[in-house]
């Protein structure tokens, strides 16, 4: 399994949710000024783990920090495992369930990476893969903006984004990618059995050769004078659409 390159974990609800699936914590630093009960929730995860912990003066938490939006808490990690494609494959088995993959083409921003990946454990998703290049990585920034999903959804990064669509095909998925010259509106296709969903970067949409890989477009339907939304956002309107199809009876 590849490494990431993450060495700091930041925000309550992200160092709460990497001690509770068992993340390589080392320490956490704790600002002397934080409190309440996510800070008590966090020091009693961590006494229970056996990870070590110290409060220190909020300069040092900002010294620590590489977001801004930590909350006085910053957890030190090693490095943590990318996750492989039979992983995601395997959750799926285990569960019963047909598998629900999330491919995220060229998410640069760590920001919408974060919510797709908080998204894509929201609607209960089996993993994401992300392409190894031209991507973010799972960093700090990505964990904070996922809510701590990151530590709970299982994440590949593939060599070969089309190869992989090519691999899971054989597995028995459908590959649809979000576009807006889909073929059919979201609503008109069929999203309830063995999918991947393929959402684009905001700027250039999926790219050529991963979109002809594609078994079919669909498109979010606009009726109001702005034609695209965020990636992180179309994203997400499409997992749920997905959701809501699934549970269908």
């Amino acid at each position: 399994m590849e490494l990431s390159e993450m060495s700091t974990i930041e925000g309550r609800n992200p160092v709460f949710e990497a001690l509770c699936a068992d993340l390589p914590v080392e320490k956490i630093y704790i600002s002397n000024r934080a409190g309440g009960s996510q800070i008590t929730k966090i020091i009693d995860q961590a006494k229970k783990k056996g990870v070590p912990f110290k409060t220190v003066a909020p300069d040092k938490i900002d010294e620590l920090a590489k977001t801004e939006s930590n909350q006085g808490v910053v957890a030190i990690c090693s490095a943590v495992s990318y996750a492989s494609l039979e992983d995601i494959l395997n959750r799926a088995e285990e569960k019963g369930e047909p598998p629900f993959v999330i491919i995220a083409d060229e998410i640069t921003d760590p920001h919408n990476l974060g919510a797709i990946i908080r998204t894509a454990n929201a609607v209960g998703a089996h993993g994401v893969i992300i392409p190894k290049n031209r991507s973010a990585g799972v960093n700090s920034v990505v964990f904070k903006t996922s809510a701590g999903a990151a530590a709970h959804t299982p994440v590949a990064r593939v060599n070969n984004l089309a190869q992989t669509m090519e691999t899971l095909k054989k597995r028995g998925l459908w590959i649809t990618g979000a576009d807006m010259a889909g073929e059919q509106e979201m609503c008109d296709a069929d999203l309830r059995g063995a999918i991947a969903i393929v959402v684009g970067s905001e700027g250039k949409g999926i790219m050529k050769k991963v979109k002809d890989n594609c078994d079919f477009l669909v498109r979010i339907p606009m009726v109001g004078e702005i034609n695209s939304l965020n990636a992180s956002v179309a994203a997400a309107v499409l997992m749920y659409e997905a959701l809501r199809q699934r549970r269908m009876k």
